[in-house]
């Protein structure tokens, strides 16, 4: 529900604050006052297409906010939640017009787009008018208040959920028999190249390690003779050891006569010694680790020039060659299983449309005793509206090769305005008052069900006598016993039917240089007077006092 509006610097309203409540409430004043002003400035807070003309001239900007009180299981909390905005329980959509033609939105304090903002919008609010088409243009939103009426929102629900499965049936069938078909155009190269790798055996990381393994072979056949020098130098025939052991035999007899002079030099010879030796265990590791099989490295480097060559030749990294093969097998595999599991898909494709077709047919059987229903609910509320001579239907045409998410049908609200005129499509066929009325109408009958929480009617009255107006008035209240309404209207026999009632007026300020539009509401004891205004015009007569004081006990009766 609609609580709350306020508006700054829009156009010629300053600031306003309106405070709405349940039940009906009815905007009044003289043409001119600004009451297009106030759903242009409503409309922008639910997501309408910004304007700088909006702008108040002098401002800046202009701001408009809409409060709104939702329960937790309202559709827009969903949308909310979508967009990582608050779900609280009272929602709060504004909107900032800047001069320049830029706008911000904000949904409960928090930045949002326009689009997330438009799309609340929907969920909370309807507006209607004469010349107001979207809540009928749209076939679809025929189809919708059809499911809506008869309770067919589950149904259409688990036909939208099965069309989804044989939509995604249809695509696993349709992408196998491309990979067949892709398979068999290649199947003499896939059966070679699948012969080739697997002759071939590449494992991921190979190529690496093995070229890894071809340098530090390669260096080490560098290093080799030089390593080979260096073990002559303290193993070979030129070796310092045997002299060094046959010193150190000879200072250690002398060292019981001299053990100060010859005792250290024995420690010294002996490190030295025990060096070499370290040395030589150190070379020969190292001689044994540098020696390789020459038909070893041989066979590395053919096998580095196979890999690196396969992976040119099919265009692949070569550690993705691996990889590769186990697709190509996939491949060839499908090839051969092909018309075994695209019969399998097949199969199951069938079953998921035989699903399909007999959901959307008890669908398309409980739309047409649900349209019959809403035909005659909505007839029953012509005549008193001055469509007696006209009929309103609901126009199913049912395709079963034509299917979709919403089913076999293609829904449209038709009406027929005299007897011997041909039906057609309510917004073709219908004028504009007529549409207004006939809107009406389904809004009274759909009140409760796929309706908005709040209708804002916008002078659907123009234009017809006082008792199409009484009737549009009895009406507009019951429909405010089930849903908040709010009506801009001209005429009295609707206003006097309203729980809440506002007069909108233009206010001259600066020695008459700015005009600012204000909203008061109507308290009890001067109702009686804006009604008679309504009713006389500009001078007030005590005739149309009278008039206005009738109206508004007969109303209250």
């Amino acid at each position: 529900m609609l609580t709350r509006i306020a508006i700054r610097d829009i156009v010629l309203i300053d600031r306003l604050d309106i405070d709405l409540a349940a039940g009906l409430s009815v905007l009044t004043g003289e043409t001119g006052a600004g009451k297009s002003i106030l759903l242009d400035a409503l409309t922008l807070a639910l997501g309408a297409r910004g304007d700088a003309s909006l702008v108040r001239e002098g401002a800046a900007q202009g701001q408009v906010t809409a409060v709104f009180e939702i329960p937790r299981t309202h559709p827009a909390c969903a949308i909310l939640a979508a967009n990582d905005l608050p779900v609280e329980d009272q929602l709060i959509l504004r909107r900032v017009q800047l001069a320049d033609g830029r706008t911000r939105a904000f949904v409960n304090d928090q930045p949002a787009s326009v689009q997330v903002l438009r799309a609340l919008g929907a969920t909370l609010v309807e507006i209607h008018g004469q010349h107001d088409e979207r809540a009928l243009v749209d076939p679809a939103t025929h189809r919708r208040l059809v499911d809506a009426y008869g309770g067919l929102e589950e149904e259409a629900a688990e036909v939208a959920r099965l069309w989804g499965a044989l939509s995604e049936a249809r695509a696993a069938c349709e992408a196998q028999r491309a990979r067949v078909e892709a398979a068999a155009r290649e199947a003499d190269f896939l059966r070679h190249a699948c012969e080739e790798l697997a002759r071939l055996k590449p494992t991921p990381g190979e190529e690496q390690a093995l070229a890894e393994r071809r340098a530090a072979m390669m260096q080490a056949e560098k290093a080799l003779a030089d390593l080979q020098e260096a073990h002559n130098a303290v193993a070979g025939a030129l070796s310092p050891v045997p002299n060094l052991a046959a010193a150190i035999r000879r200072l250690e007899r002398r060292q019981a006569q001299a053990p100060d002079l010859v005792a250290p030099a024995v420690r010294a010879l002996d490190a030295a010694l025990a060096a070499i030796e370290e040395a030589r265990g150190h070379l020969e590791s190292a001689l044994a680790s540098a020696e390789h099989d020459p038909r070893e490295l041989e066979r590395i480097e053919e096998r580095l020039f196979a890999l690196r060559a396969a992976a040119r030749k099919y265009n692949v990294a070569p550690d993705d060659l691996a990889a590769l093969a186990e697709r190509y097998a996939a491949d060839l595999a499908a090839l051969d299983a092909g018309a075994e599991r695209i019969a399998a898909l097949e199969a199951e494709m069938q079953a998921a449309q035989a699903r399909y077709r007999a959901a959307a047919a008890a669908l398309s059987a409980a739309r047409r005793k649900a349209a019959a229903k809403l035909d005659a609910a909505v007839n029953k509320e012509l005549a008193p509206l001055r469509l007696e001579r006209a009929r309103f239907s609901t126009d199913i045409a049912s395709d079963e090769e034509a299917g979709g998410p919403e089913g076999f049908d293609r829904i449209a609200f038709w009406v027929q305005t005299n007897p011997g005129t041909r039906p057609g499509p309510l917004m073709k066929v219908a004028s504009g008052g007529e549409l207004a009325r006939f809107l009406l109408a389904l809004k009274v009958v759909l009140a409760d069900r796929g309706s908005a929480p709040t209708l804002v009617f916008d002078e659907i009255d123009t234009g017809v006598g006082g008792a199409v107006a009484d009737a549009i008035g009895a009406r507009l209240a019951r429909l405010a016993s089930r849903v908040q309404v709010v009506a801009v209207t001209h005429a009295p026999q609707v206003a006097v039917r309203a729980d809440r009632h506002y007069l909108i007026t233009k206010d001259a300020r600066d020695r008459g240089r700015r005009v600012t539009t204000r909203v008061a509401e109507v308290a009890a004891e001067r109702r009686r007077e804006e009604i008679a205004r309504m009713l006389a015009g500009a001078e007030i007569t005590e005739e149309a006092r009278a008039a206005a004081e009738r109206l508004i006990r007969a109303a209250a009766d």
